[in-house]
């Protein structure tokens, strides 16, 4: 249990949570630690009771704090957690506490290289049935490796900024080609990985090396503009249909909060290469459910257990290579998707490519997103024996014309 006011037990918000994030209400953004609706000023708080630490959370993003071993991050979380618990320091903390109502939210790191994966099996045979039919849904590598791309870091932004619909080319019926405002913008419902402690150019991070480089983890939706995406990925992969928007939630859960959430990935065959072979090893699948709402309802339901892949496989494959990583770098799971029609993470599968649209509320019909249109994806760790419900918050965008933002 907390002091904090207002937190009760069980609260998804609670001392088992304390996610990091940046927000401001007339000022400069601060860092501070969510505890139920409140905010810890985190740097005043450590300047006051763990001053050693106060440097690397002193400005408006975390990545002083990424930079720092992950012993510092453990540390750090567990002197939250004994400061929101132990009432001999209330006196301290809790004039640092302020609500949030009313505060805005900022991205709460400076995002270096950002790469998302394709580790749904759900999601990859269902993009392959529609986009290649006549040819096996998964390609020969999917289960050998994680197949991903290198997205573009600087349009990665927080919940709640406007996406403008992205322009560019697309094929045409007769064969021909145009250029103009996707005709069929998509989302991808995600969970994103947020990396710390970096690494030299030439060294790899082995499978049971990750947790000492993964930050926290946040929920990703990776919009996608379909039509643009099918004329240009052949043969270099996504890049227009992918690079104009990238949105995370605000708050940035720490991975050892989600320590009660670990969970079998799904069997894997063929057998794994070495570097890729986590049988002997704790597991990292992640038990976190996620919900896609449109325009206020409810379309679908993906699992994160499903993943194929898991967040340990990704960065052990991202650097096998010698490929080095720096703090705030982020690497998201590729869309979501479960077994069933209402647990697909994007429109376009929900839609089945457009041929069956969506039926919402009031006689709307959806295949893609229209101007106007507002999509939230929430993420939570579910309560179960022995663990209350885990909230990751959630990450909001509505879609607007072009020239709206001009």
């Amino acid at each position: 249990m907390t002091w904090a006011p207002g937190v009760e037990a069980g609260h998804p918000y609670g001392v088992h949570n304390l996610p990091y994030g940046a927000v401001s209400a007339g000022g400069p953004p601060r860092l501070v630690v969510r505890i139920g609706d409140l905010a810890l000023d985190l740097a005043a708080a450590c300047e006051r009771l763990l001053p050693e630490v106060a440097p690397l959370v002193s400005g408006p993003v975390l990545n002083p704090l990424l930079a720092a071993p992950a012993t510092t991050w453990r540390r750090l979380r567990v002197a939250l957690r004994g400061w929101l618990t132990d009432a001999s320091v209330r006196p301290v903390v809790e004039p640092l506490l302020s609500p949030l109502a009313g505060t805005a939210t900022h991205l709460p790191f400076e995002v270096g290289d950002y790469v998302d994966f394709y580790a749904s099996e759900h999601h990859a045979s269902a993009v392959g049935r529609i986009f290649r039919p006549d040819t096996p849904p998964l390609p020969d590598n999917w289960k050998h490796l994680p197949i991903g791309y290198h997205g573009r870091s600087g349009t990665v932004v927080v919940s709640g900024t406007p996406i403008a619909r992205p322009h560019g080319q697309r094929r045409v019926s007769g064969g021909g080609v145009e250029v103009g405002p996707s005709r069929r913008l998509d989302i991808e419902a995600e969970v994103g990985f947020v990396l710390g402690a970096g690494t030299r150019l030439g060294e790899p991070v082995a499978l049971a090396d990750a947790a000492e480089h993964i930050f926290g983890v946040c929920l990703v939706n990776d919009w996608s503009a379909r039509d643009l995406q099918a004329w240009e990925y052949v043969p270099l992969g996504p890049f227009l249909g992918k690079s104009f928007a990238t949105s995370v939630s605000p708050w940035v859960v720490p991975l050892d909060a989600l320590e009660s959430a670990r969970t079998p990935p799904p069997p894997r065959e063929p057998a794994l290469v070495s570097y890729l072979d986590d049988s002997s090893l704790a597991p990292w699948g992640l038990d976190i459910a996620l919900e896609v709402e449109l325009n206020g309802a409810v379309v679908s339901r993906p699992p994160f257990p499903a993943m194929y892949w898991t967040a340990a496989q990704m960065l052990a494959h991202m650097t096998v290579n010698g490929a080095s990583i720096r703090p705030g770098d982020l690497f998201a799971s590729g869309t979501v998707s479960g077994p069933e029609p209402d647990q697909a993470g994007s429109l376009l599968e929900l839609s089945q490519g457009g041929r069956s649209p969506l039926s919402l509320p009031g006689g709307a019909t959806r295949s893609f997103l229209e101007d106007g249109d507002e999509v939230v994806i929430r993420g939570r760790v579910p309560a179960a024996p022995g663990r209350p419900e885990l909230a990751l918050g959630e990450v909001t965008g509505v879609v607007v014309a072009k020239a709206a933002l001009q």
